[in-house]
């Protein structure tokens, strides 16, 4: 086989929105759409944020260690990537199965479960940072 072809609905058209095959720059346009979404929908996403610009100051403010800054900025970035997989889980199942089934609670249930865990462990090293920038932790 040579190329892949784009998908093509049943008239024989690349769909507007597809992914598959699309430039770099339109690739960011659709993920910059889903950041947006986000944003609008998603008061969690909009916390993280505010957190993470937070972060930001603190980290600018106390002048940890670069390897602890990195950590910190690397925490941020997996909650708020978390956090996007279950509001598209969420959404995806939803629009699957309006209805409440034990299969979608489960996965919806687990999706935040990951969320939480991943900001327990950014609360964690945020707290060791800021130790370590106290002189408190070496």
């Amino acid at each position: 086989m040579s190329g892949a072809k784009p998908s093509q609905d049943d008239r024989g058209k690349t769909p507007p929105h597809s992914m598959k095959n699309a430039a770099f720059a339109q690739r960011a346009r659709f993920a910059l759409a889903g950041l947006a979404a986000a944003w609008r929908n998603e008061s969690s996403f909009r916390i993280q944020t505010v957190c993470s610009v937070l972060l930001l100051i603190a980290l600018l403010t106390l002048r940890p260690p670069l390897l602890w800054c990195a950590l910190c900025l690397l925490m941020a970035a997996l909650v708020m990537a978390a956090e996007l997989l279950n509001t598209a889980i969420e959404h995806f199942m939803d629009h699957l199965h309006p209805g409440l089934h034990p299969a979608v609670k489960t996965a919806k249930d687990c999706a935040a479960a990951a969320v939480l865990v991943l900001s327990v462990c950014a609360l964690a090293v945020g707290v060791m940072t800021a130790l370590v920038s106290f002189g408190l932790l070496h």
